[in-house]
């Protein structure tokens, strides 16, 4: 076999959490054998049924018959323990995020697998190479960040670290295109390219809730722009209790004004779609984004008792401090080599985080505008607002040459 063209037939996962059954799920889809290993034998059991279920639902509705059912079905197995994953191809591991969790699964691993074996870590926002730090194969660790179903959407976020190979990268993307995917390579920084250049966009809808405007109006104002979701139905979807219990293991981060509505609301038992209850509430089987007086009320009371002063924010107001902290994030992602071009971030916002496909991505619609435009209006931000809002240098030396991210 040559080490360019390593074609990857036996993968095994480790986790049988939501991500680890969305993965093992593109896999089978795509025809890879896999083995799966999860350190309780009942969660794992329950994991398989749950597929099963999937793709008997998949049958019924028409979109697969019954023997390609059996097929990806037979494909998956029960594996007791590492050893018995010995010889895969590729190991994708799908467990919480804790790094040392994380370092210590890749030294067991690594002591395993056989030395051209890739491992591949499914982690959102974790250092790739302090995991890749525990093996003795750094060139064949890289990040295979799926997406929340992973079995529906379409991107796949691949990471490379400082060491991994391009046969590694190459048999990634080629097993991206397999499952299906829409595969961007990102270069390894907290956070990637999508869940990086989304803690600033969050952060200032979760900065305008203190300042006067309420959940259901930032959301109303980002979805009239045409995205598939505003950032507070978005953490209805996904939980607000993954951050407020990330933050209370990290043991940082709590305090942050920011935050304060979040974590009433996790105080309260309101997580989100799951619980019936979050920035919205939700009818028993529904999933309707229903309007909650009894949220405005909560964001009032944070508000006042952490000393601001309410004022009326407007819809324009809302778009422009959201998505000028999309595209500033974006453009030093840009300048620091992490993603290739700015197309790729544009593949990353329109198939990872609903960014409405008719605008072409963030940095696609930046460029409509004129960076010279975004130059002046980011500037403002700064005077008004301080120092977060300082350009990207890549934003300044563009305008001035009257050129868009897309020739950067």
């Amino acid at each position: 076999m040559s080490q360019t063209s390593f074609e990857i037939q036996q993968a095994a996962v480790i986790g049988a959490g939501t991500m680890g059954r969305g993965i093992v799920m593109c896999l089978a889809n795509a025809g890879v054998n896999v083995q799966w290993v999860d350190n309780n034998p009942q969660m794992l059991e329950q994991a398989l049924t749950t597929i099963a279920q999937t793709y008997a639902h998949n049958v019924r509705q028409g979109r697969i018959d019954q023997a390609e059912a059996d097929a990806r079905m037979a494909r998956v197995s029960a594996a007791a323990d590492y050893a018995a994953i010995r010889n895969v191809d590729l190991v994708i591991e799908a467990v919480y995020e804790n790094l040392e969790l994380k370092q210590k699964i890749f030294r067991e691993l690594d002591g395993l697998l056989k030395p051209e074996a890739l491992l591949a870590s499914n982690t959102s926002a974790l250092d790739i190479d302090a995991i890749a730090a525990a093996t003795r194969r750094p060139a064949q660790v890289l990040g295979l960040h799926f997406f929340s179903p992973a079995h529906i959407m379409k991107l796949l976020e691949i990471v490379r670290g400082a060491q991994t190979s391009p046969a590694a990268l190459e048999a990634a993307l080629a097993l991206g295109k397999r499952m299906g995917k829409v595969s961007v390579v990102s270069g390894n920084c907290h956070g990637f390219i999508g869940n990086r250049m989304l803690h600033p966009y969050v952060l200032e809808a979760r900065k305008m809730l203190l300042e006067g405007a309420y959940p259901q109006q930032v959301d109303a104002s980002l979805q009239g722009f045409g995205f598939a979701m505003g950032p507070f139905r978005m953490y209805d979807v996904v939980g607000i209790d993954l951050e407020w219990r990330a933050r209370q293991l990290a043991g940082k981060g709590q305090d942050a004004p920011e935050v304060q509505v979040d974590n009433r609301l996790c105080e309260m038992g309101r997580f989100g779609q799951k619980s019936g209850n979050g920035y919205y509430h939700y009818e028993p089987g529904s999933r309707q984004a229903e309007h909650d007086p009894e949220v405005d009320a909560l964001v009032l009371r944070v508000s006042e008792e952490l000393g601001f002063q309410r004022r009326d924010i407007g819809p324009e107001e809302i778009l422009e401090r959201c998505l000028l902290a999309l595209i500033n994030e974006g453009a030093k992602i840009l300048q620091e080599g992490i993603a290739g071009s700015a197309h790729d971030i544009d593949l990353v916002y329109l198939n990872g985080y609903g960014f409405p496909a008719d605008k072409g991505g963030p940095m696609a619609w930046a460029d409509q505008q004129g960076l010279a435009d975004i130059h002046q209006r980011l500037l403002a931000l700064e005077t008004r607002q301080g120092d977060q809002w300082k350009p990207a240098r890549l934003i300044g030396e563009l305008a001035a040459q009257g050129k868009g991210f897309a020739h950067a």
